[in-house]
């Protein structure tokens, strides 16, 4: 076992970590902000996004693309000014969680498909993506609770983490940014419900499963080869560091909005690792 130590702490509830220019981005969701800490733990606020923050990318003009949760928006960040990238309240049903924005300046966008904070029962929900320009569609349905999203180095395969049906399920994608050819990447083992993830220069991937609190390194046939504990539960991951083997890993006690802001249980925890990290986010 590996133990990790604590960057920061005393977070609501960090999610959606992403490596850029030296720096770990990530929301505090139930805090409602944006924070980028650097290896030191020197924490700043980026931005405050009131509907609550999750999913984060990079356009490929440097802007920083945050999926705002409640109000089902994609909201863009440059110069230091918010603007509306698409609406998707027309397209999805309950709140909006975690992103990937490829190469070309797409996001494919996750939602629940219901809403968990009052118990209703799961729904199956899809994919959305969203174009540089704004325009919006579904592209993949029936997934049980879309989550972790990475593509890989060669931009032809899109892998998301189910979280209700404990599994990463990947798709081909075609030059305009569909998606086909969906099949099982790799099942999961039981207990384990995946939330973020992020790719290995090895082609693995590590999942943040908090009902088992640790991260998993898992392979397409689902063999694990490596697992790191964490003293509560693992929500996402992401790895950087100067050379891509700081394994970052985003953590709290619950993910009950009513209690997050209150516990102040988040952390960053920090774990070197062999591997560095590939593809996208």
């Amino acid at each position: 076992m590996t133990t990790t130590r604590v960057l920061v702490d005393g977070l609501a509830f960090p999610e959606g970590p992403r490596w850029r220019d030296g720096r770990l981005w990530f929301s505090d969701q139930h805090a409602g902000r944006v924070c980028a800490v650097d290896g030191e733990g020197k924490l700043d606020e980026i931005v405050r996004v009131p509907a609550q923050p999750s999913g984060l990318g990079f356009a490929p003009d440097g802007a920083l693309w945050i999926v705002s949760m409640r109000d089902r928006r994609l909201l863009s960040l440059a110069n230091g000014e918010l603007s509306l990238v698409a609406d998707l309240s027309t397209l999805t049903s309950a709140q909006c969680n975690d992103m990937v924005v490829d190469s070309q300046g797409r996001a494919y966008v996750g939602n629940f498909g219901f809403d968990l904070n009052v118990g209703e029962a799961p729904a199956p929900t899809h994919l959305v993506l969203v174009t540089s320009d704004g325009r919006a569609r579904i592209v993949a349905e029936g997934l049980a609770f879309p989550n972790g999203t990475v593509i890989t180095p060669d931009g032809k395969t899109l892998i998301v983490a189910e979280t209700f049906a404990s599994c990463l399920t990947a798709f081909d994608i075609a030059p305009d940014g569909s998606l086909g050819n969906r099949r099982v990447w790799a099942a999961l083992e039981p207990g384990v419900s995946p939330d973020g993830i992020c790719l290995d220069a090895e082609g693995a991937i590590w999942v943040a499963s908090p009902g088992t609190s640790q991260a998993i390194r898992v392979h397409e046939d689902g063999r694990v080869s490596q697992r790191i504990p964490v003293t509560t539960r693992a929500f996402a991951c992401m790895l950087g560091g100067p050379h891509g083997t700081t394994l970052h890993l985003c953590t709290a006690s619950t993910f009950d909005p009513k209690k997050t802001v209150t516990r102040l249980t988040g952390r960053i925890e920090v774990v070197d690792v062999d591997v560095p990290g590939a593809g996208l986010p």
